[in-house]
């Protein structure tokens, strides 16, 4: 695709080394999708902790559709909005090289704000929401992800959001993104929903209807509506929308009695000049049904007891976990690009160093 050869380019000539601090920063506010002249690339020294810091080694950067949110110098999530060459929100999985916080150990492994960069030195505030990583088996790149932001999102979002019950017929939207192959699995996986799912692509929608989905809905190829009439004639349970716009519209359409939509994303509007006007809201009361958005943040107490479910999960089988990860930090910005051309299939991650050598 010539647009993210574009962010190739970018990344040509530039790479990472440890006796220095780099970062990816905001060059300008983007406008559409991002393009590379929306980054910077910066070197500085490795900054030093003060008593009551630590110093961060970041493994792994997670990537998400918000970013470029931030970008524009919004603040959807409650950071401190970005501007002009200020370096770009995201979380990731980094190692503790020096602590001069008691409540901190070298060589602990935390997941946590970090920032598009390769070092951190950091209070460990609460407002940048670092956790622990427990070694238990499964590999530290799954805290940039699935056993992360994404899949405290997913679990948010289905369980106490959406209460889905067994035999729920569902439909899902963006299914083969980062929430969505999660939520897919664990709904057929572990409370029995049967799914459908919709992707863009005959490559998504096979690998859709492995990942816990009975059938595939290609947007790209195939007419929406049609293909929700067939697979769904007596009307969907349970909505799990991530993409908002038209496939919204169409599926509150189809709500049986009682049926519950989820407001988890709406990428399809990220770039659209005016926001899309759901006209058809009303088919909530005639139905007795209910529309709920979530704000993952709102469920971080949840946290300890979701990533102990989702470890469960992965190991006997029910959540295959998924991530598209890119090396090298240079390649950061195509990364996110990747997200809003549909070239990503799960969690679309960056891997930095790789995984740690030795961590507690």
């Amino acid at each position: 695709m010539r647009e993210l050869a574009a962010f190739d380019a970018l990344a040509d000539g530039k790479s990472i080394h440890d006796d220095a601090n780099f970062s990816w920063r905001v060059a300008r506010h983007p406008v559409g999708n991002v393009t590379p002249d929306d980054f910077s690339w910066a070197q500085s020294a490795i900054p030093e902790p003060e008593p009551g810091q630590v110093l961060l080694k970041t493994h792994y950067l997670g990537l998400a559709p918000v970013m470029r949110m931030y970008m524009m110098g919004g603040s959807p999530s409650g950071e401190v909005p970005l501007g002009i060459g200020d370096v770009i929100h995201g979380r990731g999985v980094a190692q503790i090289i020096k602590s001069r916080n008691p409540n901190w150990r070298e060589g602990d492994l935390v997941q946590g704000q970090m920032g598009w960069q390769t070092y951190k030195v950091s209070s460990m505030t609460p407002q940048e929401k670092f956790f622990p990583m427990p070694k238990n088996g499964l590999p530290a790149a799954l805290g940039s992800g699935v056993l992360g932001m994404t899949g405290l999102s997913a679990y948010a979002g289905l369980f106490p959001t959406g209460d889905p019950r067994k035999g729920d017929l569902m439909v899902l939207s963006g299914a083969a993104g980062g929430v969505g192959s999660m939520v897919s699995q664990i709904a057929a996986n572990v409370v029995g929903c049967d799914v459908v799912g919709i992707a863009g692509g005959a490559g998504k929608c096979a690998f859709v209807r492995n990942h816990g989905c009975s059938a595939a809905i290609d947007y790209k190829n195939e007419n929406l509506v049609e293909r929700l009439d067939a697979l769904r004639p007596g009307g969907i349970d349970l909505y799990f929308d991530n993409v908002g716009g038209e496939a919204l519209e169409a599926c509150m359409e189809r709500l049986r009695m009682h049926a519950r939509v989820i407001l988890c994303g709406s990428i399809s509007e990220y770039a659209r000049t005016d926001p899309f006007a759901l006209a058809n809201y009303t088919r909530l009361r005639r139905t007795d049904s209910r529309m709920q958005g979530f704000f993952v943040y709102n469920h971080i107490n949840r946290w300890d007891a979701v990533m102990a479910d989702l470890a469960g999960w992965i190991r006997e089988g029910k959540l295959k976990p998924v991530q598209d990860i890119i090396t090298g930090f240079e390649n950061m910005p195509k990364a996110l690009a990747q997200l809003y051309y549909g070239q990503n299939v799960g969690v679309q991650c960056c891997s930095v160093r790789g995984e740690p050598k030795d961590w507690r």
